[in-house]
């Protein structure tokens, strides 16, 4: 009943509002009535009119209070009160234009970053993915002791996708590239292959056409392609009769079938221009022992993330006993979609906005200080209002109303700079790095980022109102009068400022001890040792069809000439190529091997293997420390050798000379490979994990047409790129050249020195904006505090102090105040340098010489922001501060 009667008052109470002359008028009318008819019954029982009208008066118990109580009925004072202290707190702003602009600006700052680094978090971490019931979707994997998350062979995805019974579906996928034959030659392109139910799993489906048949990706069946939307729009024009037409891909002709929504990105394959059937047709889907694809599958309806697990656990068991040769020690790994997905963007984004959060505690902090500082200034006021009769709970509605005001007008301002924030962070990611984060395209403000806005604009409405109206509280009615007129020491002001300021220093010292950290680990990182001369190295991918060079003879012949040819170019000292990936790449693809002479029983010892020209490791400029390089003649006619780096002698051979041993494949009987050499461990893999054993091959006895070349200059030459891709074209136009940067470009580049330096930067940017603020707030405590000691300072230099007394008064309050807030930052920094362990390379979350330099600038800045208001201390005329005290 009481909603239906608030429901019912409205209209009066918004007419009481903007209709107020009305309303009062027809107030007046109704009381003049009742008045009249009062004083009329009065005469007609005897009374004189003057009589009549003062007792008809008394009746009412006096009109202007009956009229107030009308109003507080129609809801007009609540409203009018809102509306005057509306104009009231923006009145108050403008006359304080300075205390607004910093208050609203500091704010802002906060609210800024905080918004747009959540809005990172939410496209990552919390927004759905774009498949049907993605709770339910999850990443399926094969386990060993080097890669607990590892990728399945074709014959155990088909056995895994027989034998379970926990999956409504489980599919494959693979990304790969394929060479696209177009009129203007081959083109590469990036792609994936898929099992025919990979969409229906994922609850995915074309926007126009169709999707793959069941047992489309039989080796019996035709070639199917879908086209991405983008592929759709850019290579074919958007026309919807593409349906039926052929693409050639690696010299196979495709049908195109269907084109994927817009929307749809699958980030474990980047930006896959053609989604084609799997066919189980190349060498290393044939075996077992091969282990190239990873699995997507669909839980059914009650079915636990932990009963998932316990029965590819016993599958990849039961398949352990039954090939023991190819599955041993093979076990089986469960992980979320999402987390799969997103990858170890996890850590950074917590990262960040746990110090975007930081900051935003400072600027609340900071604007708190400022209100503080107001609301001091206005005891006279506060005091006067409560004379006259201004309740608590109207006062503090005041002061209420003052911080939604500069609430809404900071968090606007942080609204837009952090939409603008968002594009630019965005803008400076690279496209190689968006196609694995496509979950970051279109980011910008949604419900969830603007709901999160709100929250944190509440929270600092209610902080900024707690301040001034507990100060209410506190306040004596008769000292606000007395101190109208002349200064006091402030003690209240000193005592909570001094606490917020420490809170200020101690949270700027999280933030510069991160940022530190942070720093020294890039450094760390893009100077750690590649075991290779970096400079005056260009690096390039080429792709070579596999009809043409996929066999040993053409492949050789393509690979001496083209080193041939390039090595003729103005510039070139050398030339060597690589298959799997140059190196800062990628670990490549494993292989299994034993070492022949020692008792073996079946274990599966798996490093990363490269498959190398003869002059890869002088044209690099790696080390050899013992025995030699490949030679032209290590070819399928020679016995079969190989190369080893540190850690692999290290763990294999611990205390030994493995020149001259041998090792062999897991085949029966074993084919041995003599170890012919020994080089310095080379960064091949992401710049920050650890280096593991390699074993390196002659390329003349691995062939791939796939290749990375390696091209060392007389000097740095970027500009001979170019020629680079003309001469591979020149050669055959069928080959393409892909992505060719220099080898200190691709290590800058590289996705572990990018999540480093994002890092590092943001939380440094962070970290600056923190310091400012805190010395700010530290400055504007010991000013403020000089300004309401004026007479003592007075008494005291009139009483003979010398200025070097002031200096130290002062400076002593500001030293107290630097010394609990730094130790206290201390203290939290290393805890949170141990949360964010996993971002530092080569650094301890202790370092000691860094959170010693941070301490440090911050203390010196701190000394140097409190020695400006000493200064002026110490400056203070003693008859002039007496006289105007």
């Amino acid at each position: 009943m009481k909603l239906l009667h608030w429901f019912y008052t409205v209209p009066l109470r918004l007419r009481s509002l903007f209709r107020r002359e009305v309303v009062d008028r027809e107030l007046d009318e109704e009381f003049q009535f009742h008045l009249e008819r009062h004083i009329e019954a009065q005469i007609a029982r005897g009374l004189s009119p003057g009589e009549a009208r003062r007792d008809a008066l008394i009746a009412l118990g006096g009109v202007p209070q009956r009229k107030e109580e009308c109003r507080d009925m129609r809801g007009l004072n609540t409203l009018e009160n809102l509306r005057s202290d509306l104009q009231f707190a923006v009145r108050q702003l403008r006359r304080s234009p300075g205390f607004a602009a910093t208050a609203v600006l500091v704010l802002a700052a906060g609210m800024c970053a905080s918004v747009a680094i959540f809005a990172f978090v939410d496209a990552a971490l919390i927004k759905p993915l774009p498949f049907r019931d993605p709770a339910r979707l999850v990443g399926v994997f094969e386990s060993n002791r080097s890669f607990p998350l590892s990728n399945l062979s074709y014959p155990d995805y088909l056995d895994w996708k027989r034998l379970n019974t926990v999956f409504r579906s489980l599919d494959i996928y693979q990304g790969t590239g394929f060479m696209v034959t177009t009129p203007a030659g081959a083109q590469p392109s990036h792609g994936a292959r898929v099992s025919a139910g990979f969409l229906r799993t994922l609850g995915a489906a074309p926007v126009f056409g169709r999707d793959f048949y069941e047992g489309e990706d039989q080796p019996s069946a035709a070639h199917a392609v879908l086209l991405s939307y983008a592929a759709w729009q850019q290579r074919y024009g958007g026309k919807r009769d593409v349906l039926g037409q052929v693409v050639t891909l690696d010299g196979a002709p495709h049908a195109i079938v269907g084109v994927l929504p817009r929307e749809f990105h699958f980030a474990p394959v980047g930006s896959a221009e053609f989604w084609t059937a799997l066919h189980a047709e190349r060498p290393c889907d044939l075996r077992r022992s091969c282990h190239g694809l990873y699995g997507v599958a669909r839980l059914n309806d009650g079915v636990s993330f932990a009963a998932a697990l316990a029965n590819v656990t016993a599958i990849a068991q039961q398949l352990e006993k039954l090939y023991p040769g190819s599955n041993r020690d093979q076990g089986a790994a469960l992980s979320p979609l999402n987390e799969v997905i997103v990858g170890n963007i996890r850590p950074v984004l917590m990262v960040l906005l746990s110090g975007a959060g930081l900051l935003l505690l400072i600027a609340i902090v900071n604007v708190a200080a400022l209100l503080l500082v107001r609301s001091e200034s206005r005891r006279r006021e506060i005091a006067v209002r409560t004379a006259i009769g201004a309740s608590s709970g109207r006062l503090i509605s005041q002061f209420v109303t003052e911080a939604v005001v500069l609430v809404l007008s900071a968090s606007t301002l942080g609204l837009i700079g952090a939409n603008w924030a968002m594009r630019l962070l965005t803008s400076l990611i690279s496209a190689d790095m968006m196609a694995r984060m496509p979950y970051l395209q279109g980011l910008g403000l949604n419900f969830r980022v603007v709901a999160f806005a709100a929250i944190l604009s509440l929270l600092a409405i209610v902080i900024f109102s707690f301040a001034p109206g507990l100060r209410i509280q506190s306040l004596d009615m008769r000292d606000g009068l007395a101190e109208g007129s002349r200064g006091s020491a402030g003690t209240v002001w000193r005592r909570v400022g001094s606490k917020l300021v420490v809170l200020e220093l101690a949270t700027a010292m999280v933030l510069l001890a991160g940022a530190g950290l942070l720093v020294k680990s890039l450094y760390l990182l893009l100077h750690v040792d590649v075991g290779f001369q970096a400079n005056t190295l260009l690096t390039m991918d080429l792709a070579a069809p596999a009809s043409r060079y996929g066999k040993d003879e053409p492949a050789i012949a393509l690979a001496r000439e083209l080193a041939h040819r390039i090595e003729s170019l103005p510039g070139v000292q050398s030339a060597g190529y690589v298959a799997n990936g140059v190196p800062v790449s990628g670990n490549g693809n494993t292989t299994w091997f034993r070492v022949l002479g020692r008792p073996w029983h079946g274990e599966h010892n798996d490093v990363p293997e490269r498959d190398v020209s003869s002059n890869y490791f002088t044209t690099l400029g790696a080390k050899l420390l013992r025995g030699r390089y490949f030679s032209e003649t290590d070819d399928h006619s020679r016995p079969r050798v190989a190369i080893i780096n540190q850690a692999f002698a290290a763990k294999y051979f611990p205390g030994e000379d493995p020149v001259g041993k041998q090792i062999a494949d897991l085949s029966t009987p074993p084919k041995p490979t003599e170890i012919v050499g020994l080089v310095g461990d080379i960064r091949e893999g992401p710049l920050d994990i650890v280096i593991p054993p390699v074993l390196y091959i002659p390329f003349f006895q691995s062939t791939d047409n796939y290749l990375g070349l390696m091209v060392r200059t007389a000097q740095p030459a970027p500009s001979l790129l170019p020629a680079l891709a003309a001469t591979i074209r020149k050669l055959d136009p069928a080959i393409a050249p892909v992505g060719g940067m220099t080898m200190i470009d691709r290590i800058n580049d590289s996705p572990a020195a990018y999540l480093h330096r994002s890092s590092a930067w943001l939380v440094s940017a962070f970290a600056g904006v923190a310091l400012l603020l805190g010395v700010v707030g530290l400055y504007g405590v010991i000013a403020y505090s000089v300004s309401r000691r004026n007479r003592e300072i007075g008494v005291r230099m009139a009483l003979g102090a010398q200025p070097r007394a002031i200096y130290r008064l002062i400076l002593k309050e500001a030293w107290w105040l630097i010394v609990f807030g730094i130790s206290a930052g201390l203290a939290l920094s290393l805890a949170a340098a141990t949360l964010m362990r996993g971002l530092l390379f080569g650094v301890r979350s202790w370092d000691v010489p860094t959170l010693g330099a941070v301490a440090a600038v911050l203390a010196v800045a701190a000394l140097l922001a409190s020695f400006i208001p000493a200064r002026r201390a110490a400056s203070v005329n003693p008859v002039e501060a007496l006289r105007a005290e």
